[in-house]
């Protein structure tokens, strides 16, 4: 469990402090030395109180082909991890259609080109 800042300048030239609570996922087929419970609240509870975590997002990092971001959400009976997309911060400055914009934030055509006007 971490606190992760993100720092930066966006397509627009407008500085931004982000930051999330990230929890790293690792799944393996050693059913021996999983997490329990308590474990987990004693490791939440030290992160809380170390690095300052106030009522911040939470991000999931999860191995797959590479490392995945998801975001997490309760149902009211379980945690579900949900996908996450990027997204231009700066439409008013960037000079995208707002049709393109819609369409970049399919994964599929987020692929951008010389000249196609992506940020």
């Amino acid at each position: 469990m971490g606190l992760v800042t993100k720092h930066f300048i966006d397509c627009g030239g407008v500085e931004r402090i982000e930051k999330v609570v990230n929890f790293q996922l690792w799944d393996a087929n050693d059913f021996e030395h999983r997490l329990k419970p308590q474990k987990l609240n004693n490791i939440i509870a030290l992160s809380e109180k170390k690095l300052g975590i106030g009522d911040l997002e939470i991000e999931v990092e999860y191995q797959s082909d590479t490392i995945g971001k998801y975001g997490l959400e309760f149902n009211g009976k379980d945690f579900q991890l949900t996908p996450k997309t990027t997204a231009c911060l700066a439409q008013d400055a960037c000079g995208i259609p707002p049709q393109q914009l819609k369409n970049s934030l399919i994964v599929e055509q987020s692929c951008c080109t010389p000249g196609d006007g992506c940020c």
